[in-house]
């Protein structure tokens, strides 16, 4: 990988961030016009259900029958739990839009941050759901000593 694609990779993801914490804000915006935190949930999601659907039918690649042939069978447990992702995300974006009048944006996101790093220095050291197994360091638990000192640091 090239310097420069590095550095393009980086800016992605920390524009993804920055999209997060845009996301979070509108949300909350959105249930205080709609006055429900339910329906603001739903629209972000439809919204996005919708901005997905675009890309799905115009990039290149297997049509949604051709992705289900190939796929596990329906009721095994990894196939069932695969599924459930956007539940969590339904759940992220609940407890941000009821969380980010109270706490503010940037204390919602740092904890959310924090909760990810923790999150996922378990799926790693235990291999959770296909994972390689990344046991944890004391240079990782002192990555997220750091992530839980900035949002004590945001909230001063």
């Amino acid at each position: 990988m090239t310097a420069a694609w590095s550095a393009f990779s980086y800016l992605l993801v920390v524009g993804a961030g920055v999209s997060v914490a845009l996301q979070q804000v509108l949300n909350a915006n959105l249930r205080a016009e709609l006055g429900s935190p339910w329906w603001a949930g739903f629209v972000s999601y439809f919204v996005g259900m919708l901005a997905m659907l675009v890309v799905a039918l115009t990039s290149p690649g297997p049509r949604l029958p051709d992705s289900f042939a190939g796929a596990a069978p329906w009721l095994s447990w990894n196939s069932w739990l695969s599924w459930t992702g956007g539940l969590f995300g339904a759940l992220f974006i609940a407890t941000a839009i009821f969380m980010v009048p109270r706490l503010g944006a940037a204390t919602v996101l740092a904890l959310i941050v924090v909760g990810q790093m923790l999150g996922s220095l378990a799926f790693d050291h235990f291999g959770l759901f296909g994972l390689a197994h990344q046991p944890v360091s004391p240079t990782r638990l002192a990555g997220a000593a750091a992530l839980i000192l900035g949002v004590v640091l945001i909230r001063l």
